[in-house]
């Protein structure tokens, strides 16, 4: 059998006795702040009653450079304002949708009880 032998080295005190540096890193967690910008952007397109889809758009627009700037409380306030108007443009819109179909369900009845044979 062929024995082997292992040394083992062990490597003590460092050579340099000066002081010991460190680094410290700050990573900052991204806190999530909705700010609507495609709910803003499909209110302007598609329900814009009263401009409350645009001006929800400026705000969500708002939001966002707040949020890019870093400065959380506000784009929280902005992100706010454009869910409420968002809330409000979808409501009215909706609203008028629905007496409009109303209204023309009403204007073709009543023309077909005045005018029957027609």
């Amino acid at each position: 059998m062929i024995q082997e032998e292992h040394e083992v080295i062990t490597l003590g005190d460092p050579h340099n006795s000066g002081p010991v540096m460190s680094t410290m890193v700050n990573i900052r967690t991204e806190t999530v702040v909705p700010d609507h910008i495609v709910w803003s952007l499909f209110n302007t397109i598609f329900f814009n009653t009263c401009c409350l889809g645009f001006v929800a758009f400026a705000y969500s627009v708002k939001s966002r450079d707040r949020k890019m700037a870093g400065d959380v409380i506000g784009a929280q306030t902005y992100g706010s304002t454009a869910k409420c108007l968002n809330i409000w443009a979808l409501v009215l819109s909706l609203l008028v949708i629905i007496a409009t179909v109303i209204a023309v369900i009403v204007i073709v009845v009543i023309g077909v009880n005045l005018y029957p044979g027609v």
